[in-house]
């Protein structure tokens, strides 16, 4: 059975997620974007998110997801805001059925680029470089590029 992983790169304002699919232990690139959030009250948001996972489960048929942990940020509400756009993220996965992996930032950054605190050009690239992409992907897709490919990984 071919694993289509669906990597999310949860956020309040952006949502990234990224589709790979692992073929004969080869991953290979389905489909990456964004979810641009419109809405400026905080449910509102979070319900964006969650119909934007939704559709994009939908659309894509994964058979499994991994999602980017909580990462101590210095702004404890911007760190608020994140966990509730991953809640809402996950929250739609679980109701699609799907089994979700969670991966911290240091592991993702490790398993893609070889060390675990690159910046996000590195990751950009590798991600470019791992599923033969013409052009590098926006920083939120790539993150969540990087998310499926660390799932891959392990």
């Amino acid at each position: 059975m071919t694993e289509r992983i669906l990597g999310i790169d949860p956020g309040s304002r952006i949502t990234g997620f990224g589709i790979i699919e692992i073929q004969r232990r080869r991953a290979v690139y389905i489909g990456s974007g964004c979810i641009r959030i419109e809405s400026k009250s905080m449910p509102s948001r979070l319900q964006e998110v969650y119909i934007g996972i939704s559709q994009i489960i939908e659309q894509y048929q994964p058979t499994v997801s991994a999602i980017e942990e909580v990462f101590m940020c210095r702004n404890a509400s911007s760190a608020l805001k994140l966990g509730h756009a991953r809640g809402a993220a996950i929250v739609a996965c679980v109701q699609q059925g799907l089994p979700v992996h969670e991966y911290a930032p240091t592991k993702i950054k490790l398993a893609v680029v070889g060390k675990g605190h690159a910046d996000k050009v590195q990751v950009q690239h590798m991600v470019k470089v791992l599923l033969s992409l013409s052009n590098t992907p926006q920083a939120d897709a790539a993150d969540a590029l990087a998310v499926a490919l660390c799932h891959a990984h392990h």
